[in-house]
């Protein structure tokens, strides 16, 4: 899959389980995916929701390149490394460590243009699993 594809926006419905609060909560939005002259530049923004607790507005950005032979590099949007991953792969995964802690992803393209990304991410203060399901939003997209 080339990076092109995810050219555009997408809505987002993400499932946060918090296993060290002992919490659920669901995150609505968007992510776009916005081209630059090297990659693409990702935009999610959404609502976040705990039971018992006011709606959080919640937002992060990456910056996505291709890494040559279907891999796609994530960076912080700082530049810093994140991760790489296969996106040719049957199953597409990586992992990032930044001690003490550890994030592993799994991505999953076999719905496209709806796809998945789950993370479960563990360290000392640090205990959760995230499920994010990606569906094209209406409007001109790359991939199509």
């Amino acid at each position: 899959m080339e990076l092109s594809a995810f050219t555009g926006t997408w809505r987002i419905e993400r499932r946060i389980e918090d296993f060290r609060a002992g919490r659920t909560g669901p995150l609505t939005g968007t992510a776009r995916f916005d081209p630059l002259p090297d990659g693409l530049r990702y935009l999610e923004t959404g609502t976040l929701s705990f039971a018992g607790t006011a709606p959080i507005q919640a937002s992060r950005r990456y910056l996505w390149r291709d890494g040559g032979a279907g891999t796609i590099d994530v960076f912080f949007d700082d530049g810093r490394f994140f991760h790489r991953f296969d996106a040719e792969a049957p199953a597409p995964a990586a992992a990032h460590d930044c001690p003490p802690d550890r994030y592993r992803v799994r991505y999953d393209f076999r719905g496209w243009p709806r796809w998945e990304a789950e993370w479960r991410v563990t360290g000392p203060r640090k205990d959760y699993a995230m499920l994010t399901s990606y569906t094209a939003a209406p409007g001109p997209r790359a991939g199509r």
